[in-house]
């Protein structure tokens, strides 16, 4: 059950994750096939692995029981989420498939739970700053 000050999360529903996968897709299938190496070719769509990858995954825990409430993304799961998967996907994956992991994709996933985790809890920043005289 959602707390009384925090909004319910809408996980599939929310406008970040349904944009993140609407850019995702955009980039992938027009844009990165017109540019050349850079930014939209290799980050930008690392960005998006926070907006796009948790909701899905909380809403799992949610349902598995590991997740109690429908609050939005608390800083310690985003946190959480972000050193697991950099990890994963730039670390460990790469020293099994001898490929080389890129410090540059951690700093896109950061980027990209910083924007998300003050999106999905605007609500608390904004009534924390009205309670500020």
């Amino acid at each position: 059950m959602p707390s009384a000050e925090m909004p319910r999360f809408h996980g599939f529903r929310d406008r970040l994750f349904l944009t993140g996968w609407l850019a995702y897709g955009l980039n992938r299938c027009l844009i990165k096939p017109l540019v050349g190496p850079g930014f939209m070719m290799f980050h930008f769509n690392d960005l998006w692995l926070i907006p796009c990858a948790l909701p899905p995954v909380l809403w799992l825990h949610h349902r598995l029981g590991l997740r109690g409430q429908d609050d939005p993304p608390q800083p310690g799961e985003i946190a959480g989420h972000l050193v697991f998967w950099s990890l994963l996907f730039e670390w460990l994956l790469p020293n099994m498939t001898h490929s080389k992991g890129d410090p540059a994709d951690v700093v896109a996933y950061t980027a990209g739970a910083l924007i998300a985790g003050l999106w999905w809890n605007r609500q608390r920043w904004l009534a924390s700053a009205s309670l500020k005289p």
